[in-house]
């Protein structure tokens, strides 16, 4: 049987990983820029720490680890002939891979706060797991890169958090970014609205949806969810809105008048509007998208969403403020706004739009020619050299064909293929030839680390 992996999951070659470490590197550049430190925290947690916190649809998609041994003896044989997974599921599996970089970093920061300095600015770059359905830019297994503010609720952090964002895809050379932006606050002010206080979670779920399955889709499932006619009405003029970011949130202002909350979501959208709007974005542009809801049922505030206009791919960013997080841990009135990255969103538009430099990959600079076991201990005593001064060298691993030796130096794409034969060894020389130009030449060691050693 040939052998495969799970769905959702990929194997990556040496060139994919070191596009991928680019973009790593490039955001926590950017992270540690902006006043932010690392941590990490464990691929599994104890299921009560996850389970409750993503909402019903996010719970769905939890990966539960079975408990070691024979995982069954606390189950009862009631509970099992019901078939009742309510029941089964605490008793089989008490661990799970970690949904979000969010949560495990809210469980953190109460474990850890007699330790930490607040505001305490953190980024995490890890995996994360979700029982999700496989398809193009959606994985189970993938990175996420975040960075949260936590202990202060200050706007200014949302500001700081756009501005941040422009700066990594400027750095990434990527144009073209749209940084849509709403509030919860607005949202709740909007079921307030249209009298649908008690099903706000169902509303903003399905306005979420809103570029998935379109205006008609989401109200029919506003509808199954029991939403009257008379509010979907009330809600069209939002479906509606048109304008500058700040003309919006004028119309807004008008038609949330009597929503004490929705009002002040649109004093705390205008603020970080018109502080980016004087300091100006380099690569990105932002949005007010009063339908943006971002499904998660821990954000209060300022919500985020990327894209790019580049490619249909869904969002490659996105984040939030939650001013009730850490609470559900018994940690109160700790306010916090975080963002992350989609590396692996990030990565397919780069990759499909060219953007990578050449030098991204790492690629050996020499291969030395084995011509037999003095020969080798010769060049491996170039090679030695070369290494410390970080020039990329190696030797062929055993005694071939020439030919054979040439066709693996070109296959791999180097540049410089070195000879040192008897011939060389006794005129301490070198010969070397450029595979990019064809042209060959011979120099000794002092001559053969300027060159190796020049850039490209």
């Amino acid at each position: 049987m040939k052998p495969s992996i799970p769905k959702g999951t990929r194997d990556f070659s040496s060139s994919e990983i070191a596009k991928r470490r680019f973009i790593f590197e490039t955001i926590q550049e950017v992270f540690e820029c902006y006043g932010f430190e690392p941590i990490e925290t464990p691929s599994f947690e104890n299921s009560s720490t996850l389970m409750g916190k993503y909402g019903e649809e996010g719970d769905r998609l939890i990966f539960k680890i079975l408990n070691s041994g024979n995982y069954l003896q606390k189950v009862t044989d009631e509970a099992l002939e019901k078939k009742d997974l309510n029941q089964i599921s605490p008793k089989i599996s008490e661990k799970a891979l970690r949904y979000d970089l969010t949560v495990p970093f809210a469980r953190y920061v109460v474990q850890h706060q007699n330790e930490l300095v607040f505001p305490f600015k953190r980024y995490q770059i890890q995996p994360v797991w979700r029982a999700d359905r496989p398809q193009k830019g959606r994985f189970r297994e993938f990175y996420q890169c975040d960075a949260d503010v936590v202990g202060s609720d200050s706007l200014w952090q949302e500001v700081e958090f756009v501005s941040l964002y422009d700066a990594v895809f400027s750095k990434l050379r990527l144009d073209d970014v749209v940084i849509r932006i709403n509030n919860r606050k607005i949202l709740t002010g909007i079921a307030e609205l249209i009298g649908a206080e008690d099903k706000l979670i169902d509303f903003t779920v399905a306005l979420d949806k809103l570029d998935k399955i379109g205006r008609e889709g989401v109200l029919n499932e506003m509808r199954s969810k029991g939403l009257s006619e008379e509010a979907l009405t009330e809600l069209e003029p939002v479906f509606d809105l048109t304008g500058t970011n700040l003309e919006q949130l004028q119309a807004m202002e008008s038609m949330l008048q009597d929503s004490e909350i929705g009002m002040k979501g649109v004093e705390e959208l205008r603020f970080v509007v018109e502080k980016l709007e004087e300091l100006k974005l380099d690569s990105a542009r932002l949005e007010l998208d009063i339908t943006l809801a971002r499904g998660l049922n821990y954000y209060t505030g300022a919500i985020f969403e990327v894209q790019t206009d580049k490619m249909k791919l869904g969002s490659i960013g996105g984040g939030g403020r939650y001013d009730d997080l850490t609470g559900i841990f018994g940690l109160k009135g700790m306010s916090g706004v975080g963002i992350s990255f989609g590396l692996d969103r990030i990565y397919m538009v780069l990759e499909e739009l060219d953007l990578f430099s050449e030098d991204v990959v790492k690629k050996p600079k020499a291969l030395f020619v084995n011509f037999g076991e003095k020969e080798a201990l010769y060049a491996l005593k170039a090679i030695q050299a070369l290494r410390r001064d970080g020039v990329r060298a190696e030797l062929y691993p055993s005694s071939a064909k020439m030919k054979k030796q040439m066709n693996y130096a070109d296959k791999r794409e180097i540049h410089f293929v070195v000879l040192a034969g008897e011939e060389e060894m006794n005129t301490g020389k070198f010969g070397v030839k450029n595979m990019r130009t064809g042209d060959q030449q011979n120099c000794n060691q002092e001559e053969l680390m300027r060159l190796l050693g020049s850039k490209d």
